[in-house]
């Protein structure tokens, strides 16, 4: 595997479970800082798990637990408050999921509602701009923050998410096939968004479009049967697969 000096994620033989069946199995990975790693595999193999246990999501699943080590600047989340670890690692999900009864403007910042931070408006009022500015969501809704999010489109709407995420100042961002719902025009806009955003914060992202990892992902991590099979610079990985399970699934003999 691809040694990365100072990453911002860590695990040590990581291992997930659903009671008594195994996810992940014995992963051991670095996560680079401020790039984008894609994580690809066949469906059922552990992606969305993996970094569901990033932020500390996985354990809130009825019967669900964790093994290993998982560092984030080398303090270890498992023995952090998960609220902190949460803002810290944000999460994008596969469908858009604005509140339904919030405007577009408290939307942005519900992560604050959630952790119980009253703002002063002014302040408020920066963090919605500035959120909905790296989202690249503002021209297009500022003339109708006070709108519920849900009347945006889905393209917009998923922004609106990202946005939502970004208002909390997280270090990383994790995405969960955060393009599968929509259509190839809001595709490229976040996919365009995903690669301007890796300037100020760490991606990770699951996707099963392989030439959507191609395009916008620095380092790319294969999995297979929870397994952790392959994992370097996407170039290297697409072009000259150490694995041949990895070089079967870019080649489409196995999704």
């Amino acid at each position: 595997m691809t040694s990365i000096k100072n990453p911002i994620f860590r695990t040590e033989d990581l291992c997930a479970y659903y009671r008594d069946f195994m996810a992940i199995k014995h992963v051991t990975v670095s996560i680079p800082e401020k790039k984008v790693t894609a994580v690809m595999g066949p469906s059922g193999c552990g992606k969305t798990t993996f970094i569901r246990c990033l932020n500390r999501l996985h354990e809130l699943t009825p019967g669900a637990r964790i093994t290993g080590k998982i560092y984030l600047r080398d303090k270890d989340i498992l023995k952090m408050d998960p609220i902190v670890v949460r803002r810290k690692v944000g999460m994008v999900f596969q469908r858009p999921n604005p509140f339904p009864t919030m405007t577009i403007y408290e939307n942005v910042l519900a992560g604050y509602k959630l952790l119980g931070i009253r703002l002063p408006k002014e302040v408020a009022d920066r963090i919605v701009e500035d959120a909905l500015r790296k989202a690249a969501l503002w021209d297009e809704v500022k003339d109708v923050l006070h709108r519920r999010g849900t009347f945006l489109s889905g393209g917009q709407q998923q922004r609106l998410c990202i946005a939502r995420a970004l208002a909390v100042k997280p270090e990383v961002l994790l995405m969960d096939e955060p393009t599968s719902a929509l259509d190839p025009k809001a595709t490229l806009q976040i996919e365009n968004l995903i690669v301007e955003l890796k300037s100020t914060v760490t991606i990770v992202i699951v996707t099963h479009n392989m030439p959507q990892a191609g395009r916008i992902s620095d380092y790319t991590a294969f999995f297979y049967l929870g397994e952790l099979i392959e994992f370097g610079p996407t170039a290297e990985v697409f072009t000259n697969p150490k694995d041949p399970r990895t070089e079967e699934y870019l080649t489409g003999k196995f999704s």
